[in-house]
C-alpha cells in the first residue's frame, strides 16, 4: 500500500499498517516525515518535487505492484493528469485500487455552525483555484477510474461523517492551517482577528470545553480501466 501523507493522515497509517504487510507514506517535505508515527510495517519515502516518476516508481516498489494509493486531503492539489498516470502505472491489475478523500467543513452545534459559514464566506476570496474541488465535495474533480461499488465515482463522491473530540484551541489551530488565511496574511489581511475569535468562542460555548464534531468529509475510489 502506498499513501501519500500530510498531517492529517499520520494516526491513518498506524491504523492501515495492522491490515497490510507493508505500508509506504510519502511527502515532498522531509520536515513532515519527521513527525512521522514509526511503526514497524511503515517505511516513509521522501519524493522530492524534482524525482522523475521511474525513480517514483522504483522507490515504491515498481509497476503493478501496489495493492491500494490514498491520498487525504490534498489530491486537488496535484498535477492530476500526471498522478492519475503514476498511479495507473503503479497500481495491480485488476485489483489495485485508488482511494482519495477530503472534507469541506465542520459540523460543531446549531449556533457554532452558521459562525463557521460566515467565516468561509470570508476566507473564500482568498482560496487558491484548486481548492474549489474540495469546496464541491469532490463532484467536479476529475477522476478518470472504474468505479468500485459504494465507494463513490467521478462525479458522485461519497458522503463521510467523520466524528472527532476537538478543543476549541485545536480548532483555532484548524482554521489557521488554511491555506486561504495564509494567503491573506500574506496580502495583508487578518481573517482571524480577536473580535472574530472571540465569536467563535462565544458560540462554542466555553473555550475549556471539548466538542464532539463531525468533518463533512467525501470519497473516491477507483481501479484502472483495462
Amino acid at each position: 500500500i502506498y499513501i501519500h501523507i500530510d498531517l492529517c493522515t499520520k494516526l491513518f497509517l498506524k491504523q492501515v499498517a495492522e491490515h497490510y504487510e507493508q505500508v509506504i507514506g510519502t511527502d515532498v517535505s522531509e520536515s513532515q516525515l519527521q513527525h512521522a508515527i514509526p511503526h514497524p510495517r511503515v517505511r516513509y519515502a521522501h519524493t522530492a518535487l524534482n524525482i522523475t516518476d521511474e525513480e517514483v516508481i522504483a522507490l515504491l516498489g515498481g509497476e503493478d505492484s501496489v495493492d491500494l494509493v490514498t491520498v487525504a486531503t490534498a489530491v486537488h492539489w496535484f498535477d492530476l493528469p500526471k498522478f492519475y498516470n503514476l498511479v495507473s502505472r503503479l497500481l495491480k491489475k485488476p485489483g489495485g485500487v485508488l482511494a482519495v478523500w477530503t472534507y469541506c467543513g465542520i459540523e460543531v452545534s446549531p449556533t457554532f455552525d452558521p459562525v463557521m459559514k460566515r467565516f468561509h464566506d470570508t476566507a473564500l476570496p482568498f482560496s487558491d483555484n484548486r481548492a474549489q474541488y474540495a469546496f464541491d465535495g469532490y463532484k467536479t474533480l476529475p477522476f478518470p477510474f472504474q468505479s468500485v461499488a459504494g465507494f463513490g465515482c467521478e462525479g458522485n463522491p461519497l458522503p463521510l461523517a467523520i466524528p472527532a473530540k476537538l478543543s476549541f484551541e485545536g480548532f483555532l489551530k484548524f482554521l489557521r492551517s488554511w491555506s486561504a488565511v495564509t494567503t491573506a496574511k500574506d496580502q495583508g489581511v487578518d481573517l482571524l482577528p480577536e473580535k472574530v475569535v472571540k465569536e467563535f468562542e462565544a458560540a462554542w460555548g466555553d473555550s475549556k470545553l471539548v466538542k464532539s464534531v463531525s468533518y463533512k468529509a467525501f470519497m473516491l475510489a477507483g481501479k484502472v480501466k483495462l
